[in-house]
């Protein structure tokens, strides 16, 4: 992942879940607070990266409440179903030290395959000004609610705007 921002794996960290119940401040605030914990305690770290999954809904909302840039979408990833359970294949590797489903089905005699590839959302938060630089140009505008990458309004609302451009109100100057 750092490599992919020309940063050694040192240098670049993932948020990778944001997963809160019973809480009064804002999500965003209470991430806010991690992120300046993470500066003032990993004087080396550059990057973060987080990723907003669409096929649960999300869209990166509180990445955008705090100004992380979004770059699109990840490179397409599968899943492993183990059993009739989707699990990730970080979560298979510290399992079992594989995420291969023919090396889990030897050491566990479970139904093991892979699902359909998926892409998540992909945000940066640079923590430093060389690197707000050197990301900028990779700034792509924000996703909206919904789940395309072009056209990714809620679907009853799929043809009034989403990330499609739709016409600016002309002020009454400019009407024609």
């Amino acid at each position: 992942m750092a490599q992919r921002y020309g940063l050694p794996q040192t240098e670049a960290a993932e948020l990778t879940r944001v997963a809160l119940t019973n809480h009064v401040a804002p999500t965003s605030r209470i991430v806010a607070r991690a992120v300046h914990l993470l500066r003032r305690f990993s004087p080396g770290l550059r990057l973060l990266v987080s990723y907003a999954d669409p096929d649960q809904g999300h869209h990166g909302g509180i990445y955008q409440a705090m100004n992380w840039v979004y770059v699109g979408s990840s490179v397409p990833q599968r899943e492993l179903l183990v059993a009739g359970h989707w699990m990730h294949k970080r979560s298979a590797s510290a399992k079992w030290g594989t995420a291969a489903p023919q090396r889990i089905r030897e050491l566990t005699g479970l139904d093991v395959s892979y699902g359909p590839e998926a892409w998540k959302h992909t945000y940066l938060y640079p923590l430093d000004d060389a690197m707000r630089k050197q990301i900028a140009p990779l700034a792509k505008p924000y996703p909206k609610r919904g789940r395309g990458e072009t056209d990714n309004a809620p679907q009853p609302n799929a043809e009034s705007g989403g990330a499609s451009p739709t016409r600016p109100l002309l002020a009454p100057t400019e009407a024609t």
